[in-house]
């Protein structure tokens, strides 16, 4: 049978364009007809489904240089209980005309949909409620987290309601129940005065209002998953319940139609079971609401309002109101509330909700600025560069919503066991009644009812449906604290399988820009006296070395004079007038040249070649006067980065344009393992290639434009987000901070969680593997042990609370490295001599 779609394609402008896309669709295997309108932009493309697919067509369209447009969307799913019931979702929505791809998040029960531009959001509404779940109707950003934590916090009163009523029935209902069978002269007493009829009597209506009040829920989706062929936790609970209550309504109203000795009722099983599941259910809500802690963090960073400089005049505004380039005034104390860059004033900015830094960053004219930061104890006025979407806040939180509802690889294991788990239960339940039918004994169908309900209960797959996605909700919100995004739940698996860490040097490991770095003066000479004469006679060079120079004289708050009969000495430096002195300065040969030794420097010029910088010589008025360098610096914490990084057993290797000799002096002093010098820019992603070709996974780290290519080509790219916008597009694991300690902090942070989500499935898998035999009565010949559908009930309830609290450990992860910030030297504080 063939099917036809519309495709929206992008990029097409003229009839040629048309020609060349239906030709390379007409190519596709399995097309048969193939037509483009370039006034609508629109295929229709008639195939055969058996032969080629959507991926196929839009592949085809990308491949002869155009667009075919696809839009992502996502959802708010109620009603899902475990994992069968994600599978069920994802295939409902897998079978709506032009949907790509769809993946469910039991955790944050939200669906994310790619799906063909004429799929519209109603058809996927539909597809959901048809498989017999409902749809949130959301907002965007912060109305929708607040409708989803609405829903949520409805859902745990609903919940908690739910479980106090039915608890009101099958409390007593178990109590007349079991106590007479522990207390025998109690159970007497009940057959003489009321009677063994009116007991089944009294307990069919205490446990009616259980089963068709509160667990009504579980017949209604249970049912609609049973009609779709598609078995899931609810409709092993309403079997199991029904079985028990059907059974026993029998036995109350029909005693005649049971042997002798077997007509035993089980009300008490269906309704205390039926609650606690409910309690189950209720501590899973309460713990879900903690999963997702790290989201409502990050939204209430923002502030509300924001003051806006408006004809001279300070106007408070909604900060949905706020537009680029608007003015904005932040008083001591409060919260910046969009991006922008400092005009006027000066203050201390706590940057920690954001990169993870604690120790706050000084602003001032020129500065940029984060929305949701904390300003300190001075006034900024700042314009507005950045808003609404576009801020950097926005951006981290679509980032954690997108990791936190994506599948790490290792689900896959989850996904297929659950596909096929469900019905194997039902199987083995079924084989499990006919057995003790057949083979019981005298009590063979109470034995066979019971054993088979308690099979039912125990196999809930509740906690294989939880075990990844509330791990990777937890540990990707603990990252966002400390300033590590992953972009999706792929990176975070992924980052701690490494096994090499390949970092760029400039803007990574150092600074990105020269510094003067050491100043040694002769004796009799004043180190800011030196320091200022030689700021002068640098003063009207561009050289970065000039640069250098006069940065550090100004933080020294040296004020720099202005220098006359400049000239510069080709190849060996120049000679300035400052303050009536001549000043000369350049290399060893210039000083020899002039006359002057350098040896009383001897012992700190070979340090400095030892370190790979370049010493600079100064004479003032025709005498030795100084020694200096500069250089491109180690970041703080660069060192403490490599170490932590060694610990984890990580080999890490350098990736620098630099020569041999600073590259490997650089290596040296931080402990480097490897290092690959004179690396043209496009050359990096050829070292992550040959250390991959040896069997290494490899994680680049990068900052600059041509930083992209290796962050691609790496097993996970790691950008440092005070990079190029390109390297933190590129890369799957962006650091806020622009410290290298994060990456550690990263890795360990990876192996927690999959450490996590390992200990989850070996808990749920476990749990059914070895219950499932004994809730079945395998031991029951030899042992003489049952498992009680009440006590199989409370045993499936804890499974899924304790994989929600073990993943709820993560919220504790202590970083194995304090990433504290580099901040800006405030005026007078010298330069490290």
């Amino acid at each position: 049978m063939s099917k036809t779609i519309e495709l929206e394609i992008g990029g097409m402008t003229c009839a040629a364009c048309v020609g060349r896309v239906e030709r390379g669709l007409k190519k596709v295997d399995g097309v048969q007809d193939a037509t483009v309108n370039l006034a609508t932009e629109r295929a229709t493309v008639t195939f055969d489904p058996a032969v080629t697919g959507v991926p196929a067509l839009i592949g085809k369209v990308q491949d002869t240089g155009y667009e075919a447009r696809t839009a992502h969307t996502e959802l708010s799913v109620t009603g899902m209980t475990c994992a069968a019931c994600v599978g069920r979702v994802e295939r409902a929505l897998r079978k709506v005309d032009g949907v790509l791809d769809a993946t469910v998040n039991l955790a944050t029960e939200r669906a994310s949909v790619d799906a063909l531009g004429s799929v519209s959001v109603g058809q996927l509404k539909a597809a959901i409620r048809d498989a017999g779940y409902d749809v949130l109707d959301t907002g965007a950003g912060a109305a929708r987290a607040d409708a989803e934590r609405a829903t949520r916090e409805q859902e745990v009163q609903d919940m908690r309601r739910a479980v106090v009523f039915s608890a009101a029935f099958a409390v007593p209902l178990l109590l007349l129940a079991m106590l007479p069978m522990l207390w025998p002269a109690l159970e007497m007493w009940l057959m003489d005065t009321v009677g063994m009829q009116t007991l089944n009597v009294v307990m069919l209506a205490l446990a009616t209002p259980v089963q068709f009040g509160p667990g009504r829920r579980f017949l209604k989706s249970g049912w609609a998953a049973l009609r779709h062929r598609s078995p899931d936790m609810n409709s092993l609970v309403m079997i199991g319940t029904l079985a028990a209550y059907g059974y026993s309504v029998l036995v109350t109203v029909a005693p005649g139609l049971f042997p002798a000795g077997s007509a035993h009722v089980y009300f008490e099983a269906s309704a205390v079971v039926i609650t606690l599941i409910l309690l189950g259910k209720y501590f899973e809500a309460v713990a879900k609401g903690r999963t997702s802690e790290a989201m409502k963090t990050l939204l209430a960073l923002q502030p509300a309002t924001a003051t806006v400089v408006r004809g001279g005049q300070d106007v408070e505004l909604p900060v949905d109101d706020v537009r680029e380039g608007d003015v904005i005034r932040v008083r001591p104390g409060g919260k910046v509330p969009v991006d922008g860059t400092v005009e006027s004033g000066e203050s201390w900015v706590d940057e920690s909700m954001i990169t993870g830094e604690s120790v706050p960053v000084a602003k001032s004219a020129g500065a940029a600025v984060v929305g949701g930061t904390l300003n300190g104890n001075g006034t900024l006025t700042f314009r507005a560069t950045r808003v609404g979407n576009d801020t950097a806040l926005a951006q981290i939180i679509r980032l954690v919503e997108t990791a936190q509802g994506s599948k790490p690889p290792i689900q896959g294991l989850a996904d297929r066991v659950v596909a096929v788990f469900v019905p194997i239960v039902l199987v083995i339940a079924a084989l499990t009644f006919l057995t003790w039918w057949l083979l019981g004994g005298p009590d063979a169908l109470s034995q066979a009812l019971v054993h088979t309900v308690a099979v039912l209960i125990i196999a809930c797959p509740c906690a294989m449906g939880l075990a990844t996605p509330t791990s990777v909700m937890v540990g990707t919100g603990r990252a966002a604290a400390l300033g590590v995004l992953f972009r999706s739940g792929t990176a975070l698996e992924a980052l701690g399988g490494v096994d090499v860490i390949a970092v760029d040097k400039t803007g990574t490991l150092t600074l990105g820009h020269p510094e003067l770095t050491d100043l040694h003066v002769q004796p009799g000479f004043e180190r800011a006296d030196v320091l200022r004469v030689i700021a002068g006679a640098e003063g009207d060079s561009e050289h970065p070395i000039a640069r250098a120079i006069i940065g550090a004289a100004t933080r020294e708050g040296l004020d720099v004079p202005v220098a006359t009969a400049f000239q510069a000495r080709p190849g060996l430096g120049l000679e300035a007038t400052v303050d009536g002195k001549r000043v000369q300065i350049g290399a060893d040969r210039y000083m020899t040249e002039l006359g002057l030794d350098v040896a009383p420097f001897a012992a700190q010029a070979a340090r400095l070649g030892d370190e790979g910088k370049s010493p600079l010589y100064a004479a003032v008025d025709g005498t030795l006067a100084a020694v200096i360098a500069v250089a491109d610096p180690v970041k703080a914490g660069s060192a403490e980065a490599v170490r932590a990084l060694h610990a984890l057993g990580l080999r890490v290797a350098m990736v620098t344009g630099d020569n041999e000799r600073t590259a490997h002096a650089i290596a040296r002093s931080l402990g480097i393992d490897t290092v690959h010098a004179g690396v043209l820019p496009g050359g990096k992603s050829d070292v992550v290639a040959a250390l991959q070709a040896g069997g290494a996974r490899v994680a680049f780290v990068g900052d600059g434009i041509n930083d992209a290519p290796a962050l691609a080509s790496a097993d996970v790219g790691v950008a440092i987000g005070t990079g190029t916008d390109v390297a933190v597009e590129t890369a799957d694991v962006i650091l806020m901070a622009g410290d290298l300690r994060g990456v550690p902090n990263a890795v360990a942070l990876s192996r927690a969680t999959l450490r996590n989500i390992r200990l989850n499935l070996f808990w749920a898998f476990a749990y059914n593997v070895l219950l499932i035999p004994v809730a079945a009565g395998v031991l029951t010949p030899s042992l003489g042990v049952n498992l009680n559908p009440v006590l199989a009930a409370a045993a499936m309830g804890l499974s899924s609370v304790f994989v929600l609290t073990n993943a709820l450990r993560l919220r504790g992860f202590r970083a194995p490295v304090s990433a504290q910030a580099v901040a800006a030297r405030p005026a007078g504080q010298p330069v490290p001599a």
